[in-house]
């Protein structure tokens, strides 16, 4: 991503509907430009970060899928993470780029294993981490802009 995309970005992460699912609320352009300017520090800092997906088609971006370190209970993880606009969810565009983005992981960047923290209500992301080889390993609360909620750790491990 890069800063020109910052409409198309907040055409995802300001949608009420789009982020209940992942976040509980959509985010303001202020917190929209914040979260931009995270992942265009990550490009810096690591090589890797939320990248955007494009229609081939249009050259419209439609959603973000990628790499970045979170944390859970203690621990860094090299996690998927997607989010799309909802003209484009049902379609296989999120599992499409979270599998190329776990190939990345392990054959460029030599992970050992990728994760996806998913919400426990959010079938459709779950779904999209099991097409991508992964399974639940783990459950725990997490507090995300001052709202707890719950957390699958899906996991996939590199096959040598």
């Amino acid at each position: 991503m890069q800063q020109s995309d910052f409409d198309a970005l907040c055409r995802i992460l300001c949608d009420e509907e789009v982020m209940r699912a992942a976040y509980e609320s959509a985010f303001s352009p202020d917190e929209a430009q914040n979260w931009l300017n995270r992942h265009l520090k990550r490009y810096e800092d690591y090589g890797f970060g939320l990248w955007a997906v494009v229609l081939k088609e249009t050259n419209e971006m439609i959603g973000q899928c990628g790499l970045t370190l979170q944390q859970w209970k203690e621990k860094e993880l090299l996690e998927i993470g997607y989010l799309f606009q909802k003209a484009y969810w049902h379609r296989g565009y999120a599992a499409e780029a979270a599998i190329a983005c776990r190939e990345y992981a392990f054959t460029v960047l030599d992970a050992d294993s990728v994760c996806s923290m998913i919400r426990d209500t959010h079938i459709a992301s779950q779904n999209v981490a099991v097409r991508n080889g992964m399974k639940i390993i783990d459950k725990a609360a997490k507090n995300f802009r001052n709202t707890e909620m719950n957390f699958f750790l899906y996991s996939a491990e590199r096959t040598k």
